[in-house]
C-alpha cells in the first residue's frame, strides 16, 4: 500500500478556498475510482469531487464548515500496488494530487488527472493547473506513459460528469438505468432531463421562486421567521464566508473603486403585460415560463446594440474603457444559498423564445444550487429584480468589472395620463445604475429610456429585429 493525498484543486477562475460542505465518505471506507467524495462550496457554486483513486480513506483534512484552501491537503488515501501503480483517473479537468513519496522532477508524476467540477461533456480536459513550477500530466501524457493505464473496474457507476451525477440525485434519477448519448457513451444532462420528461406525468415547466430577484440575502437569516425571533439568542453571529462573503467584498470594492451615478424613469408597461399574457396562450410557449423580465432583458440588449458604451467595463490599470459587442447578461438571484448574479452568454443574440429558456435554466440551476463557476463570470450588464417583493424601485451597487446594473420594481396598476386621460395602466419604476468614469448621463439617460420605449411597445421592436 502507498500513500496519496488530494490536494483541494482550484474549481474555477483562481478561486483561491472552498467551504466543506458534506462529505460523501468516512475513514475507513473502501472507494473506487470517481465515487463521489466531499460537496464543496465556492464563493459562486457548489461543486462535487470525485475520487481520483481506488483505495481507502485514511484521513479527512477538515470538517464540516471548515474553510480550506486550494493546494491543501484534503483526503489521504491508502492504494493498492498489485499492478505496478497507482491509477488515478482520467476525467474531464485537470486537478492536483501530491503523493507522500514524490519523484523528483521529470521521473515520476507529482500530479495527475482527477476529474472535478463542470466538466465538458466529451470527455476531453480543458484545464491545467501548476504548482511549483509543475503541470499536471496531459491525457496524451498518461496514455502513453510506460506505466500502463489499467481499465477501471466494471463495478463502476456509469461514466458521466460529476455536475450530471448531482443533477441526476437531486431530481430521483436512477443513472445507472441510463445509456449515454456524449461521446464513449458519456451520460450528459440531456439524458437526464429526457428521463425526467419520461417520468412526469404532467408539464415540467420551472416554477422556481428565485433567479428573477434581486435581494440582499444570506441563507442564515433570510425570510420570515417569528419563532426564530421569539425564542432564538439574543445575539447570534454568522461566519462570513462563502456567498456572504464573496458578496460582501464585491460590494465593498465596487461602491469605493467606481463612481456610482443613477438614472431614474417610470414606464407604462401595459404593452408588455398583454404580450406577455398572450404569448402565454400561443401553443409553441406552453410549458415555458414567460414573465415580463424576459422583455426587459430583451430591451436592455438592444439598448446595448444601439448605445455599445454602456456595455463597457474600466480598467484602471491599464487606463482603458474596454467596450464589448457581446452581452453577457447577468441576472441576480436571490437563492437559498444568498445573493448569486449567474449571466446569459451572448444574451444579445437570442430571440423572445430562446431568452425565455435561457432564463429559465439560470432560474433552475440556481433553484437547485447547480449554477456553475463559468456561469458567475464575464458578466457585463446586470439586471436585478426588486419588484416581486413588492417594491417600487432600488439603487443598485455595481457588480465589479460592470458598467451598468439596471433594477425593476413591481408592475401595478396606477394612474396614468394616455392619450390625454386619466386611465389606469400597469407602471414600473427603472432604476440605471453606472459606472461614471466611463459613461456620463447622457449615455445612461438614451439607454434607460430606449429601455423605456421599448417596455413601452415591445411589439415594434421585436418586429424590427
Amino acid at each position: 500500500m502507498s500513500q496519496e493525498i488530494f490536494l483541494l484543486p482550484d474549481v474555477g477562475e483562481g478561486l483561491v478556498e472552498a467551504e466543506i460542505v458534506t462529505w460523501k465518505v468516512r475513514e475507513g471506507d473502501v472507494v473506487t475510482l470517481n465515487q463521489p467524495l466531499v460537496d464543496i462550496e465556492t464563493a459562486k457554486a457548489t461543486v462535487e469531487l470525485p475520487s481520483p483513486y481506488a483505495g481507502t480513506v485514511t484521513k479527512l483534512h477538515g470538517d464540516v464548515g471548515d474553510v480550506m484552501h486550494v493546494h491543501e491537503p484534503l483526503i489521504t488515501f491508502d492504494v493498492g500496488t498489485a499492478s505496478g501503480d497507482a491509477t488515478p483517473a482520467t476525467s474531464q479537468h485537470t486537478a492536483i494530487v501530491a503523493s507522500d513519496t514524490e519523484a523528483p522532477a521529470g521521473e515520476g508524476r507529482e500530479a495527475v488527472l482527477v476529474g472535478y467540477g463542470v466538466a465538458n461533456e466529451d470527455g476531453l480536459a480543458t484545464r491545467t493547473h501548476r504548482r511549483r513550477g509543475v503541470t499536471s500530466t496531459p491525457l496524451a501524457t498518461i496514455s502513453s506513459a510506460s506505466t500502463p493505464v489499467s481499465t477501471p473496474p466494471t463495478s463502476l457507476a456509469p461514466r458521466s460528469t460529476p455536475p450530471v451525477r448531482l443533477y441526476a440525485k437531486q431530481h430521483g434519477v436512477d443513472i445507472e438505468s441510463l445509456t449515454g448519448s456524449g461521446r464513449d457513451g458519456l451520460i450528459t444532462r440531456d439524458d437526464v432531463e429526457r428521463a425526467l420528461r419520461a417520468d412526469a406525468p404532467q408539464d415540467v415547466s420551472v416554477t422556481a421562486s428565485v433567479g428573477s430577484r434581486g435581494a440582499l440575502n444570506t441563507s442564515r437569516f433570510v425570510g420570515r421567521d417569528i419563532e426564530s425571533w421569539a425564542t432564538g439568542p439574543a445575539e447570534e453571529r454568522i461566519p462570513v464566508k462563502g456567498v456572504l462573503r464573496s458578496m460582501s467584498e464585491a460590494m465593498v470594492q465596487s461602491a469605493f473603486s467606481a463612481p456610482h451615478a443613477v438614472v431614474w424613469m417610470r414606464v407604462d408597461a401595459s404593452a408588455t403585460m398583454e404580450l406577455v399574457a398572450g404569448l402565454k396562450t400561443r401553443p409553441h410557449t406552453q410549458g415555458l415560463r414567460l414573465s415580463p423580465l424576459v422583455i426587459v432583458a430583451l430591451g436592455l440588449c438592444d439598448a446595448a446594440r444601439n448605445f455599445p458604451g454602456i456595455n463597457s467595463s474600466f480598467d484602471a490599470a491599464a487606463g482603458e474603457v474596454i467596450v464589448r459587442r457581446s452581452v453577457n447578461l447577468g441576472i441576480a438571484a436571490d437563492t437559498p444559498r444568498g445573493l448569486i448574479v449567474p449571466n446569459i452568454k451572448g444574451a444579445d443574440a437570442l430571440n423572445l423564445i430562446d431568452m425565455a429558456k435561457a432564463l429559465n435554466v439560470l432560474v433552475e440551476k440556481a433553484r437547485q444550487g447547480t449554477t456553475t463557476p463559468n456561469e458567475m463570470i464575464g458578466t457585463t450588464l446586470t439586471i436585478t429584480n426588486v419588484g416581486p417583493f413588492g417594491v417600487d424601485a432600488a439603487m443598485p451597487i455595481l457588480p465589479p468589472g460592470t458598467g451598468a446594473i439596471l433594477a425593476i420594481g413591481k408592475i401595478a396598476k396606477a394612474p396614468w395620463v394616455h392619450d390625454d386621460e386619466i386611465v389606469v395602466r400597469h407602471v414600473v419604476e427603472l432604476a440605471l445604475a453606472f459606472d461614471h468614469r466611463q459613461i456620463d448621463g447622457a449615455l445612461a439617460s438614451r439607454v434607460l429610456a430606449h429601455v423605456g420605449n421599448f417596455l413601452n411597445n415591445p411589439g415594434v421592436y421585436l418586429l424590427a429585429g
